[in-house]
């Protein structure tokens, strides 16, 4: 089985308290009458700071799509190489025993991808293998890892590797009023993370818990809950109130399906590390699931203490696990988070 060997989260050095975010967001992008119902939303969202890929000020400038994605490439390049480097650190990997890298990231566009980049500042292999990941949005840090560890079980003695970027406040749109913007820019943050995954061959850097089984579930007719709409001004949020909904619908069914198959329950797993999708789903997962209080506390606190970072939040909450908890040999563990599709993503562990 592959196993998860590091994972190593970055963020900018911009870190700011959501009331201060809240204040550039009015000033920017509402008019006054609206700034009111935004400090509610915001306040809802349970985040306490953020970190920003610019300084506060540089994002006055910012007055189209192709400066903010000049902006996404520059910053995410640079995250993505210290994620990487400092994942490979961790594993106790070299640069050179890297044999796949994948990237994904949905904030913004970069050909050649962030793979190829990241690759040429850090000194891989010329014949490493790219898998570029884009669209996944949420979802993608567990989906990415599923999606390793597939290519892993066929390549056993290989070394992969997961870099997720995304710069959500580069998405900012202004003159936009709608529920879902005010929302989102009052629940998404900045950051990055990577993952080192190694097959089941590649013993010397095998530390951390075995992926045991994944399982994928796109939901029919549910296109317009999460996504972006691309236009002149950039990606605009699509982000539906039924989201929540949705996750009390299916996730329940689809943990226990794959928990099944394995003859187990959902009171045999140990190690909850889901996606911080926002006070709401959390809450939904937790009632749907019958978790106690305590077992998402890393999520909540990751929600509080940098927002929801999209695909590379579950991977920070990952790596808040692998520091805070130290399972019995033998222990269950669920890796989950749900995205643009609308879908889900699970990948079960075990120490």
């Amino acid at each position: 089985m592959t196993t998860v060997a590091a994972v190593h989260g970055v963020l900018p050095p911009h870190r700011y308290p959501q009331a201060q975010l809240t204040e550039l967001f009015a000033k920017v992008c509402l008019p006054e009458q609206y700034h009111s119902l935004l400090g509610r939303l915001h306040d809802s969202a349970k985040v306490a700071t953020r970190h920003l890929a610019l300084p506060l000020e540089d994002y006055l400038g910012l007055t189209d799509f192709t400066a903010a994605n000049n902006a996404f490439i520059d910053v995410a390049v640079e995250l993505g190489t210290e994620a990487v480097a400092g994942a490979l650190n961790d594993a106790g990997l070299d640069v050179g025993e890297v044999d796949v890298i994948m990237s994904t990231t949905v904030t913004g566009i970069a050909v050649p991808s962030l793979d190829a980049r990241i690759a040429a500042r850090l000194g891989l292999r010329p014949d490493v293998k790219r898998i570029p990941l884009m669209g996944l949005g949420c979802v993608a840090g567990a989906a990415g890892v599923a999606r390793l560890h597939d290519h892993l079980r066929g390549w056993p003695d290989q070394v992969g590797v997961l870099v997720s970027v995304e710069l959500c406040s580069l998405t900012i749109q202004r003159g936009d009023a709608s529920a879902a913007n005010m929302v989102a820019t009052g629940l998404f943050g900045d950051g990055g993370a990577a993952v080192v995954l190694v097959g089941s061959e590649r013993t010397a850097a095998r530390r951390g818990p075995r992926i045991v089984d994944t399982r994928s579930h796109l939901y029919p007719g549910t296109e317009r809950a999460m996504g972006w709409d691309v236009g002149s001004t950039g990606l605009k949020v699509v982000l539906g109130v039924e989201v929540p909904e949705l996750v009390e619908k299916h996730l329940g069914d689809d943990v226990r399906g794959l928990l099944a198959a394995h003859d187990l329950a959902v009171e045999d797993v140990d190690v909850w590390v889901s996606h911080p999708g926002g006070p709401k789903v959390i809450e939904a997962i937790q009632s749907e699931l019958g978790l106690l209080d305590g077992q998402l506390d890393l999520t909540w606190r990751s929600l509080e203490r940098v927002g929801n970072l999209s695909s590379a939040s579950v991977l920070h909450v990952l790596h808040d696990t692998l520091e805070a908890r130290d399972p019995a040999p033998g222990a269950w563990g669920m890796l989950m988070a749900m995205g643009p599709g609308f879908c889900s993503e699970l990948v079960l562990l075990r120490w």
